[in-house]
């Protein structure tokens, strides 16, 4: 009786094991051409366990992918590893202007909007992305998001994010996203958000004369976007770019160290035709470098309308050296809950 016992109690574990082969801490392998487990990101990402305590990696080869992907909230410590950035490519083409039916059936319809256009969203906490190119292709028509992020303790690491207006959504109010050695491109405020995110030693490249960022950073939250050693660039033709306008009216973003080209208006920022949000956007720059680096502030009253002789709206900051000197990823990511990517370790 009790070798019975056994054996029943082995055949239900054998099944339980064959019903997700993939449910452990090993590498699974997507490939378009067939050589992996599977041939789209999408699947690899269906047989993940909920809340996992230990770090799985979806290798995905070389290829074009063509998916609209979501990584659900019930996810957690993930990495998404590219073969090679430039090679490994997840696109979608959809874009606000886009009209969904009718649930109602007949002729009506409305328009997909911003928050549903995105290739990639991830929901979970914990998540890695590595080596990828995402990418929104859709045609110059609206807003169209390549990433949105909304889970907490996210990384993008050498990763490559495409798109026209709305590249990079950072979703969430108080979550952490960690941005390193990446390539962002984009023409209208294609970096936005309210989350608290951290871009070390990215390539920002404007592809049009417009806004780069658009931080949306509530009132009582202390940190947006902090761009350190980055490298600011424009294609051919593009001159008149602004570092960023409030889309709401705390909005924290801060370019330290970073090498900004000529391209960058010699006022630098934008008050989204609203004076008031002088009195309330954190704006602040310290030890930039390049053509676009304009380290005096333009007299009081000059305003956003200067020539291009003046420097920096008034409404601006330049921080000091001990005020540089204390914003540091482990300061700017403390909240209930410490959190330093690994990236972060030598800053």
């Amino acid at each position: 009786m009790r070798h019975l016992i056994t054996l029943l109690l082995l055949a239900a574990t054998l099944s339980a094991s064959a019903a997700n082969p993939f449910d452990n801490p090993d590498t699974i392998v997507v490939a378009r051409d067939g050589t992996g487990q599977f041939r789209t990101v999408g699947e690899a990402i269906e047989v993940c366990r909920a809340f996992m305590d230990y770090h799985k990696v979806i290798f995905i080869k070389r290829g074009v992918y063509k998916e609209k992907l979501i990584i659900p909230t019930h996810l957690e410590n993930i990495e998404l590893l590219g073969e090679d950035a430039e090679h490994t490519v997840i696109t979608y083409d959809d874009h606000a202007n886009i009209y969904l039916p009718s649930l109602q059936g007949g002729d009506g319809g409305r328009p997909m909007g911003t928050f549903r256009t995105y290739t990639l969203k991830v929901e979970g906490s914990d998540i890695t992305l590595r080596n990828l190119t995402i990418e929104n292709n859709a045609a110059r028509l609206g807003q169209a998001v390549a990433l949105h992020i909304e889970g907490d303790r996210v990384s993008v690491v050498g990763c490559r994010l495409i798109g026209h207006q709305d590249t990079v959504y950072t979703g969430k109010a108080r979550s952490r996203v960690w941005f390193q050695d990446c390539y962002i491109c984009g023409t209208t405020d294609f970096i936005f958000g309210p989350a608290t995110a951290w871009f070390e030693r990215c390539h920002i490249h404007s592809l049009a004369d417009s806004y780069i960022t658009a931080a949306s950073t509530p009132q009582d939250v202390d940190y947006g976007y902090v761009f350190s050693h980055c490298r600011l660039t424009a294609a051919e033709g593009v001159s008149r770019v602004y570092l960023g306008r409030p889309w709401r009216p705390y909005a924290y973003t801060l370019f330290i160290n970073c090498e900004l080209g000529s391209h960058i208006r010699p006022e630098g920022w934008e008050n989204w035709r609203n004076p008031d949000n002088e009195l309330t956007a954190r704006y602040y720059e310290y030890g930039n470098t390049g053509p676009g680096a304009s380290p005096q502030p333009l007299p009081k009253g000059k305003g956003a309308k200067a020539d291009a002789a003046s420097q920096r709206v008034s409404w601006s900051h330049q921080l000091t050296k001990r005020e540089a000197e204390a914003i540091t990823p482990a300061t700017v990511f403390r909240t209930a809950t410490d959190w330093l990517p690994a990236g972060a370790n030598d800053l």
